[in-house]
């Protein structure tokens, strides 16, 4: 598990924008004389941290109502949609989920409406208005010391995204065995950790996050991205967590129904 989750919580269910708790039943199923009702728990769209004009001018209200209220929406839908049809996935946090689906380079018909589904959470939280400038404590540290400057990484991570053939995302990462930071890039869907690795911020190069403002031009988005909008302080505070060694994890509703105290503590070392 990743040490994000203490931030970001994937795990809450629902079909509503709001984050809350909420379970649905199916209609009850005859068998013999019984009828069976069973509970049914979804997956909710959860909202920017910032309004949807709070980006401005560098990314427009009207790009977050198509980019999260249209494009991101409907990836949460239809993941709904398909975990309607089969039991075998209730109970899974989002990141064991994505895991899961990826199925070691095979992914499963779900992966890609999962993947982009935290994709996309994760990419509203690795912004925030009047972002950009540098990062402070020791998130600049690390970097200055697994990059060897802050301009060198900005560097690689401008060239990674305008390098990116295609649709895809550019992440820094910590990589987990190497316990230093890296910038990859993903095509399509695929997220760094089904490969273990621990993402820190992120960026969306599909085509819908960026036209809207920018048309074709990339680099003017890239760098806006890195100058105005990408969010120093999420990525430090993720680090941060993931130097406390462990990490608070609950549990996401199961076909029995949802118990949002069940939790563990998985150690990150």
């Amino acid at each position: 598990m990743a040490c994000h989750l203490l931030l970001t919580d994937f795990t809450l269910p629902l079909k509503s924008p709001k984050l809350s708790h909420s379970r649905q039943q199916r209609k009850g199923r005859s068998n013999g004389s019984r009828k069976v009702s069973t509970t049914v728990a979804y997956y909710g769209l959860k909202t920017p941290p910032y309004n949807l004009d709070g980006l401005e001018p560098y990314m427009s209200k009207r790009a977050l109502e198509v980019h999260w209220g249209v494009r991101h929406r409907g990836f949460v839908e239809d993941l709904n949609r398909q975990l309607r049809k089969s039991d075998i996935l209730y109970g899974y946090t989002m990141d064991e989920l994505v895991k899961t689906t990826f199925n070691n380079g095979n992914p499963l018909p779900e992966f890609n409406n999962v993947a982009e589904a935290w994709n996309h959470d994760f990419f509203w939280e690795s912004m925030q208005p009047g972002g950009g400038d540098m990062p402070k404590l020791g998130l600049l540290g690390q970097i200055e010391k697994d990059f060897g400057s802050f301009t060198n990484f900005r560097e690689k991570f401008v060239e990674t995204a305008l390098s990116l053939f295609g649709s895809g995302w550019v992440w820094l990462v910590l990589k987990r065995q190497d316990k230093r930071l890296a910038v990859v890039k993903t095509s399509n869907s695929i997220n760094p950790i089904v490969w273990e690795g621990i993402p820190i911020l992120n960026l969306d190069m599909w085509e819908h996050a960026y036209y809207l403002d920018y048309k074709n031009d990339k680099a003017k988005y890239v760098s806006m991205f890195m100058n105005h909008l990408v969010s120093w302080n999420a990525a430090t505070d993720l680090l941060e967590t993931c130097k406390l060694t462990a990490t608070r994890i609950c549990r996401a509703p199961y076909l029995g129904g949802f118990e949002p105290d069940i939790c563990f503590i998985e150690r990150y070392r």
